[in-house]
């Protein structure tokens, strides 16, 4: 399932951050909002279950046969089952790093991550903040925080905001679909609640105070030591999000906000959402979506592909 084709002809745009949805008064005041049920808990389950299969799944790829001694074996290089712990680490396991994100195999092209792109109830979100049916979507990472992992170094609170600092204003809203229970000490995203009104402020006063954190994308700002005073300085306060299997978490892309792995014995998985209308990419990004499409690549959460796409065909 997917997006084959995009329409063009579309009046640009305007932002809705206000409106008469609960969720839309949280995420103008707060910077982030959890819109409660957006995917039906039974096809929450169902994806969460789908993603176990595909972890599960994965030997196929790295099924080995080896003639020992005339004997054929067959060797499945990966291994993992949700039902035994022993298998939640690297050698049972794809390349996922210590965030809980799988960035390659093509998993985001997966047939599993499309459908929650396409939910009816996640797709409304979106195009009632962006005023338009006619949007593209990223191509973003997918998480499987499997909780207890002792082979990955701790996921220490990375602090950044998703928004080019000398661009200010509404740029960008990113979200992502919650598919397992995710409780206070569950893991899972950390935001600095209405840090994204301060945001034009603190970058005209920290710029030039500072020894910044280099940059992996323009599009990235990570925030030092001195920022999180400034932050703390101005009232802004960290918070968790809690979610429920099927919640929409948004956040404007201007809210500082990082991610912890659980300490509890439930895992976190969900699927990262972004969508931006088609009529603000240029042909050259919609050329660079296509190849993405095409080629099975992901992306970050910029949806117009401005940045290096990620080759998801390890």
């Amino acid at each position: 399932m997917g997006f084959s084709e995009v329409h063009t002809e579309v009046p640009k745009t305007a932002i809705y951050l206000v409106g008469e949805n609960d969720w839309q008064t949280d995420l103008a005041k707060n910077g982030y909002a959890v819109v409660k049920g957006a995917v039906p808990k039974d096809r929450a389950d169902n994806y969460a279950n789908r993603m176990h299969q595909w972890l599960e799944d994965l030997y196929v790829l790295f099924t080995l046969l080896v003639l020992t001694d005339d004997t054929l074996t067959l060797h499945s290089g990966l291994g993992y089952d949700r039902n035994d712990r022993s298998t939640w680490k690297s050698e049972h396991l794809p390349e996922i790093n210590n965030k809980g994100m799988c960035l390659d195999y093509a998993v985001t092209h997966e047939d599993f991550a499309w459908e929650i792109r396409a939910e009816p109830g996640v797709l409304s979100v979106f195009e009632t903040v962006l005023n338009t049916e006619d949007l593209i979507v990223s191509f973003d990472a997918v998480n499987f925080g499997l909780a207890g992992r002792k082979d990955l170094p701790p996921n220490k609170p990375w602090p950044h905001q998703d928004q080019e600092p000398t661009k200010n204003g509404f740029r960008c809203l990113q979200g992502l679909v919650n598919l397992l229970p995710n409780g206070p000490d569950d893991g899972g995203l950390i935001v600095c609640e209405g840090a994204h009104l301060l945001s034009e402020q603190f970058h005209k006063e920290i710029a030039g105070t500072e020894t910044p954190i280099p940059a992996w994308n323009p599009e990235w700002y990570g925030f030092t030591d001195k920022g999180m005073k400034w932050l703390e300085d101005h009232g802004c306060r960290w918070t968790k999000v809690c979610a429920e299997p099927g919640d929409l978490l948004l956040w404007d892309s201007r809210t500082p906000h990082y991610n912890l792995s659980s300490t509890t014995d439930q895992s976190r998985f969900c699927v990262y959402t972004c969508y931006m209308p088609v009529t603000e990419a240029s042909e050259e990004e919609l050329q660079r979506k296509k190849v993405a499409f095409e080629g099975w690549f992901g992306t970050t959460h910029c949806k117009s592909c401005h940045h290096e796409l990620f080759e998801t065909d390890h």
